[in-house]
Order: structure tokens, then C-alpha cells, then sequence
């Protein structure tokens, strides 16, 4: 597993020269989600595909 310090330093060197600081910060942004995700469902915190129907069916007018 990677530190953090190490994730950082492999964005960069993927990251083109010309990269704006927006570009790094959404790219960090990015990988924080996706890994709050993972955390998410390794940890059961997920919903279903009816789930999530039937609690956006009051937002989607169904």
C-alpha cells in the first residue's frame, strides 16, 4: 500500500508538465472519492440497484 506522500508524487509524474494547480487539486479531489468508495464498500456501505431507485423516486417524480 501506498503513503499518501507516494500517491501524490505518482499524480505528478503522470500529470503533464503544463498542468494547471486546478488540475492537480481536481485530480486529488478525484482520488479521494474513488478511494472513499472503496473504504465504502469494503465496509458494506453500499445500496442496491432497487435501493437507490426507491429513494430517488421521490426526486424523479416516479
Amino acid at each position: 500500500m501506498e503513503t499518501v506522500k507516494q500517491e501524490v508524487s505518482n499524480l505528478l509524474t503522470r500529470l503533464p508538465d503544463d498542468c494547471s494547480l486546478e488540475d492537480v487539486q481536481y485530480h486529488l479531489y478525484v482520488l479521494q472519492k474513488i478511494e472513499r468508495g472503496l473504504k465504502d464498500a469494503a465496509e458494506g456501505r453500499t445500496y442496491t440497484q432497487e435501493e437507490v431507485e426507491k429513494r430517488m423516486a421521490k426526486w424523479l417524480g416516479k
